[in-house]
């Protein structure tokens, strides 16, 4: 079964993070990511991104789902405010 830290750890592999939450119950998972890379990206650029850092886990049924909210640092510190 799939662990919250495993999921953290593939998406860090992947994509620089200033932050990152993850929980979940070992089939549903839900993320909060701070990155300077979503910088000037929409919403869905920012969804690729991420889905990119586990798309082959995704594939595979590893992780069934994962639902998520993506910052820039300069957002997440406007939100934790």
């Amino acid at each position: 079964m799939v662990r919250p830290e495993d999921i953290q750890t593939y998406i860090q592999e992947g994509l620089p993070c200033d932050h990152i939450r993850i929980d979940g119950d070992g089939h549903h998972f839900e993320a909060v990511i701070v990155s300077a890379e979503f910088a000037g990206k929409s919403r869905v650029q920012r969804q690729q991104r991420v889905y990119l850092t586990i798309k082959d886990r995704l594939d595979s049924g590893e992780i069934h789902a994962l639902s998520f909210k993506t910052f820039t640092p300069e957002e997440w510190e406007a939100q934790r405010g």
